[in-house]
């Protein structure tokens, strides 16, 4: 009851977002919980501008354009044309490897904003895995060559971008069985789908 009714608040808030949404609640001596937009006693307590602040977190994050998605938005377009891939696409992997981070560095040593194995840099003449000029152009470059052997099959793509070539021609050119990976693939086509309507 009291996820529902903060699901209702959240949609209330976004639904009027021209208006003040200060939202109070209450719990009575019956355990009755009330809430209000204009409370009538100190016994109220404001609980509308944490979820105002957790959406437009939320928001910030799903949007490509905002922080500091804008500022490598034009190294995704020029990696993304160059080789022919669609640059939601290229966001959607950087938000789902990295979130937009240069720094990252996975626990089994990817690094930099499109999470690159030091072979993979290696291999795509990526010097600096951490400079994101590089790492995006590898990384683009490295999802054209995952498109181009699985014949453009996207989901077959993502598995070998997350769990390696190999891995996805030894298990019959499917999906390998990982956790990660199953997970992993749905994830960043959501992300694909969202970002090609907004992008």
């Amino acid at each position: 009851m009291i996820i529902a009714i903060r699901a209702l608040l959240i949609a209330s808030m976004l639904a009027g977002a021209g208006a003040r949404a200060d939202v109070y609640t209450y719990t009575d001596a019956d355990g009755v919980v009330h809430y209000t937009n204009v409370p009538s006693h100190n016994g109220f307590q404001l609980i509308f501008a944490l979820l105002k602040a957790e959406a437009a977190d939320n928001r910030a994050k799903a949007s490509p354009q905002t922080g500091r998605a804008a500022e490598f938005a034009p190294h995704v377009e020029a990696a993304a044309e160059e080789f022919g891939v669609d640059k939601a696409l290229v966001h959607a992997v950087i938000t789902a490897e990295s979130g937009y981070n240069p720094r990252a560095v996975s626990r089994v040593g990817a690094q930099g904003l499109m999470q690159l194995m030091p072979g993979t840099a290696k291999r795509y003449e990526v010097a600096d895995a951490f400079d994101p000029a590089q790492n995006i152009r590898g990384g683009t470059r490295y999802l054209r060559d995952l498109l181009d052997l699985f014949g453009d099959n996207l989901e077959l793509a993502l598995a070998a971008y997350n769990a390696g070539e190999n891995a996805v021609i030894r298990h019959g050119r499917k999906i390998p069985p990982y956790r990660e990976t199953l997970a992993y693939v749905p994830k960043v086509l959501r992300l694909y789908e969202k970002l090609r309507v907004t992008l």
